[in-house]
């Protein structure tokens, strides 16, 4: 009886048992047909470049963004007076580098605001007044791409170019239409204390813009710089500048030359700066003229803060009525604002200048410039100029200018009177 009720439990604890297991886990149902899913394939190296490389390049690229709003009043004897009223915005961007390639384009745009004025012989009712270089344009200001490795450099395309200080390659800075270069350019600083630069020059695009028949110069030109860091107090730069030019064949010409700067304390407070340079030109390329001339200059700066003090005394030569020209150059940085010597006379030029400058309370910077001009050849006196510059800086973007110029000439050359108030926003 015992062993019965035995058989009898152990059979209801199975089927107990059993019940519960298929309750949890429910039998899987019948298998039926369901859609085959492939597998990705992995993006191609190509893929991940766009996406990755390629797509950081301009997510951590850099906008750039200029404006400038001026007021120029300029009057010459003999002509009437002008006033330009002038915007200029400048976009850019400029992207970064990508296994050391890099690209930059800007493009900027200029309007007058309405002002009378002769913008270099552009507006026909208007040429009977003193000229002011700022021509209504839109134009690409730059487009280029560079490649760098080892220290080293190679850009080509629409690019500004600035050696050494503006004297013979510039980008006219000062003017709203930059002066920028179609060009091939290397650089290297791959040897300690040394940088070798060469450049390649098929186009120049003037301050004078587009539409001016002087505006774009056909270039076949070379120029070649290098430099040498002798010791902290001295720098040397040799350079030739080959310089042909199809549409401006008198601008042509060949240049070698030589500078050496740098500076030194003299004291805690006390700090000078000199420059020195010779450089020997001739005629080149298709120049109708026949020629040779030298040019020097010797200067020295001594800046003790607040206060500058500075003089110097440069000379470009003249041959057979010929004279040194720099055609390239920031030319409104030498010899007086006034711009009256932008074009080298034929008969060369010397110019002595002075200068003074105190920086005043609200960090407002004061320059003040004198020049004594004569001919190179037989020393005629063409007159005086006189320099004033006041500026003040407004926070990070903001800058504020004024500034004026009087040329007081002799020997023919009428006198000159230069007047401008701007604002710009650098971004």
């Amino acid at each position: 009886m015992n062993h019965t009720a035995r058989r009898l439990a152990g059979l209801c604890a199975s089927v107990c048992t059993t019940g519960i297991v298929s309750a949890a886990e429910p039998a899987a149902p019948p298998p039926t047909a369901t859609a085959t899913t492939e597998t990705p394939a992995p993006p191609s190296s190509w893929d991940r470049l766009i996406e990755s490389e390629i797509g950081q390049a301009f997510a951590k690229g850099k906008f750039s963004f200029n404006a400038r709003l001026r007021w120029e009043h300029a009057d010459q004897d003999g002509l009437k007076e002008s006033d330009a009223v002038t915007i200029r915005p400048r976009f850019g961007f400029t992207t970064a580098p990508v296994y050391g390639l890099q690209g930059m384009i800007d493009a900027e745009n200029i309007t007058s605001l309405g002002a009378p004025y002769n913008p270099a012989g552009l507006d026909p009712d208007e040429t009977d007044r003193t000229v002011i270089s700022d021509p209504e344009t839109t134009e690409l200001n730059q487009a280029w791409l560079s490649y760098g490795r080892w220290d080293s450099t190679v850009r080509g395309g629409r690019q500004r170019l600035a050696l050494d200080n503006h004297r013979f390659v510039g980008d006219v800075g000062w003017r709203q239409n930059m002066q920028t270069f179609d060009a091939l350019w290397a650089r290297t600083d791959a040897l300690e204390r040394a940088t070798f630069q060469y450049g390649y020059l098929w186009r120049i695009n003037r301050v004078l813009g587009d539409d001016h028949p002087q505006g774009n110069w056909d270039s076949d030109s070379h120029l070649l710089n290098a430099t040498y860091d002798l010791c902290p107090q001295a720098r040397i730069t040799g350079y030739g500048y080959l310089l042909d030019f199809e549409n401006s064949a008198a601008n042509s010409s060949s240049t070698v030359g030589a500078s050496v700067t740098g500076g030194t304390a003299v004291s805690d407070r006390v700090r000078l700066e000199y420059r020195g340079e010779l450089a020997w030109q001739a005629d080149g390329g298709d120049n109708p003229n026949d020629y040779e001339a030298w040019y020097y200059t010797l200067e020295v700066t001594a800046l003790f803060k607040p206060f500058l003090a500075g003089a110097g005394y440069e000379v470009l030569g003249s041959d057979s009525g010929t004279s040194f020209r720099t055609p390239l150059a920031t030319l409104h940085k030498f010899n007086g604002w006034a711009d009256v010597f932008t074009v080298t006379p034929n008969d060369g030029l010397r110019d002595l200048w002075v200068q003074g400058g105190v920086t005043l309370p609200l960090e407002m910077p004061l320059r003040v410039i004198y020049h004594q001009f004569w001919s190179d050849d037989g020393g005629d006196d063409l007159g005086h100029e006189l320099d004033f510059e006041l500026s003040r800086k407004f926070g990070k973007y903001f800058t504020a200018l004024a500034k004026y110029a009087w040329f007081d000439g002799d020997n023919g050359l009428a006198d000159v009177h230069r007047f401008w108030l701007q604002a710009e926003f650098n971004f």
